[in-house]
């Protein structure tokens, strides 16, 4: 090997040796093999060479590069390896230390919406039901007049499990609550007004999408009932929820197979700096409509006497708004930094004459 690669490689590898972090080494990296780097700088002058000296000066170069790229390779992993064992060091946790800060623990924030919904809801008359998460194909989308082609029946979208025993159908993750509507109005007698807060399961996962979410719907039967009623129930909710006395809310034509008509429901905000309530853009938060006379009639509820309305929202989405939390999967990294952040005293539970 002539001089001039003893040198690079000589250079190259004391070089890599001092290299203390990553920024060091990629400084190497590109400095050797880059575009404008002295390797790439030594082959580009093999066009200027004879036949001969081309080949015996190419075939060094060659070996050279591969030698120094796998030496700049074993460094990068090693500088990383070092970074993450003093980063474990620094982060590691002494659980025989005692205990110097508050013994009490935090509520995640989802069970404080949860926990704050249910009081709102509960000043209103609302009882909180429950269903299985593990639902029928009928009680997740048939009796809710969702058709068999309908999108949200795909695999795609939807947890699809194994039938039961002594069964042909295939079971489904719910990817609402409205189960637990259905199950209410085959169970109970009207009137009927509850609340179905609860885990949920559809195949997303990206920064405002997750696997497994939570959600609360709604529920009302009873005589004479009308979107006056709708749009009554939830301004409320939603101008307690966020603690704006003025918010403005809006209602918005749209579609979905068990309520007719069906309403998007936004709310004012500020698409510059995120303030609810601010500015004069608008944001949805919710669905909600009329509870469809099909509905009812799967569920055993004669429409031409009963009426009623539903609404469902994602607890997730309305505690990223209220708490100014920008990334949905932070609530499932287990990030015990992040719960001291927005987590919330298990001695001041949500109580409205305390306000929410």
């Amino acid at each position: 090997m002539s001089d001039d690669l003893d040198a690079l490689r000589s250079q190259t590898l004391s070089a890599l040796a001092g290299a203390a972090d990553m920024q060091a080494w990629d400084a190497i990296r590109v400095a050797t093999l880059g575009k404008s780097g002295a390797l790439t700088g030594m082959l580009k002058q093999l066009g200027r060479m004879g036949p001969d000296e081309r080949r015996a000066r190419g075939a060094a170069l060659n070996r050279l590069r591969d030698e120094l790229q796998l030496a700049i390779a074993d460094r990068g992993a090693a500088i990383e390896a070092q970074a993450l064992d003093a980063r474990l060091s620094a982060e590691r946790v002494d659980v025989t230390a005692p205990v110097t800060e508050s013994p009490s623990g935090l509520i995640h924030p989802i069970s404080r919406t949860v926990e704050e919904m249910t009081a709102i809801f509960g000043a209103m008359g609302f009882s909180v039901a429950e269903g299985p998460d593990i639902e029928t194909q009928w009680h997740n989308f048939s009796a809710l007049n969702t058709p068999d082609h309908h999108p949200a029946r795909t695999e795609h979208d939807t947890f699809y499990l194994p039938p039961s025993p002594g069964s042909n159908l295939p079971r489904v993750l719910r990817t609402q609550t409205s189960g637990v509507q259905v199950r209410t109005m085959l169970d109970r007698e009207p009137p009927i007004r509850i609340i179905a807060p609860g885990r949920t399961y559809r195949a997303d996962h990206d920064a405002t999408h997750s696997p497994m979410f939570h959600q609360c719907e709604g529920l009302v039967i009873d005589r004479g009932i009308t979107l006056g009623h709708l749009k009554g129930c939830l301004i409320e909710f939603l101008r307690v929820f966020f603690d704006k006395p003025s918010l403005p809310v809006r209602f918005r034509a749209s579609y979905f197979p068990f309520t007719e008509p069906s309403m998007e429901v936004d709310i004012g905000w500020s698409r510059k700096t995120g303030e609810i309530g601010g500015g004069s853009d608008w944001l949805e938060v919710l669905g909600s409509g009329m509870v469809h006379p099909r509905v009812l009639a799967n569920c055993g509820i004669d429409p031409e006497v009963w009426q009623g309305f539903a609404f469902g929202m994602g607890i997730e989405r309305l505690t990223m708004l209220k708490n100014g939390i920008p990334d949905l999967r932070s609530f499932y990294e287990s990030d015990v930094r992040w719960l001291r952040h927005y987590g919330t005293s298990p001695l001041s539970p949500a109580n409205l004459a305390e306000g929410i």
